[in-house]
């Protein structure tokens, strides 16, 4: 039978964040009885407690189904995983470090189901600190934009006017964060689509492991000509870094860093490298390549 809604969660050693975040989405959708929805969660092969954790969960909860990987297949083999168990009619891809704040969800599902042009949507997705998580609100990263994201004048002409749509196009700069509008990009946080738009695509682009493989997903769904949409009027907590650039143990920071680079050349040679001349593609390949040497004997 179909459900309005599949959220999908893939885990990896993050037991009592994930906990934290079921428990916070079940009491969420307590004042809407009326939205049928499902939560599949995928592990990848965790080592701490989170498989009994969301075990014991399980049995105080209804309509949870849980694959457990045995090794970690990535965030994007996670997710499709996922989506194949999928039955709603929408489906949310959520981290496990992510709180709903306030929102209301009916809202939210009627926006996708009234607009046919619009394909994806993302909430505003705040820090700990308040401020908003920028990777939640992108452009593509083209050539210019990240070189003046990453050489720090997006950060410097942020809010001149005018200046911040040429300098600040990697996180859209010049648009409000309080209204509602059209994006390039959202992030993998929290990320609202239509199914039948996945089935197309058939999800996620297995060969990211971890990171870009929501910039591409928005890629592609784009080329179909749907718009994705930032909805400020609902909003959600990323406790960001829990898994991977946080982490107090170096030999991870430098394999996630490893994926990271990855991702940027993967997605480079996908998407940008027929649009530019041999020279800047070598220069381009040379760079994250170095990147990508630099941290290759960390990522096993």
């Amino acid at each position: 039978m179909t459900k309005d809604l599949s959220i999908i969660i893939a885990s990896y050693n993050t037991a009592s964040l994930t906990i934290s975040c079921l428990k916070n989405l079940y009491a969420s959708f307590k004042k809407y009885p009326g939205i049928s929805f499902e939560v599949i969660i995928v592990d990848n092969g965790s080592s701490d407690k989170t498989v009994a954790m969301i075990e014991n969960f399980r049995k105080k909860n209804k309509n949870i189904i849980f694959v457990k990987n045995k090794k970690n297949l990535g965030y994007s083999k996670a997710n499709n995983q996922g989506l194949k168990r999928a039955s709603g009619e929408f489906v949310l891809f959520l981290n496990s470090d992510v709180l709903v704040k306030k929102g209301d969800w009916l809202q939210l599902l009627a926006i996708l189901r009234k607009n046919e042009k619009i394909g994806a949507l993302t909430p505003r997705i705040n820090l700990k600190n308040g401020q908003i998580d920028l990777a939640s609100h992108r452009g593509f990263p083209t050539l210019w934009r990240s070189f003046c994201y990453f050489s720090g004048l997006e950060k410097i002409f942020w809010s001149f006017p005018l200046l911040n749509r040429v300098f600040g196009g990697y996180h859209l700069a010049h648009l409000d964060f309080n209204k509602v509008h059209e994006v390039e990009a959202i992030s993998g946080a929290f990320f609202l689509v239509k199914k039948h738009i996945l089935d197309k695509l058939g999800g996620f682009d297995e060969r990211f492991f971890m990171y870009g493989e929501d910039l591409d997903l928005c890629w592609r769904i784009k080329e179909l000509n749907y718009k994705i949409i930032y909805y400020p009027h609902f909003l959600v907590i990323h406790l960001k870094y829990q898994s991977g650039l946080g982490k107090n143990d170096d030999k991870i920071r430098k394999r996630t860093k490893y994926y990271f680079y990855q991702a940027m050349k993967l997605f480079y040679q996908k998407h940008y490298q027929k649009r530019y001349p041999f020279f800047i593609n070598f220069l381009v390949n040379a760079l994250l390549n170095y990147f990508l040497q630099s941290y290759e004997k960390n990522r096993n």
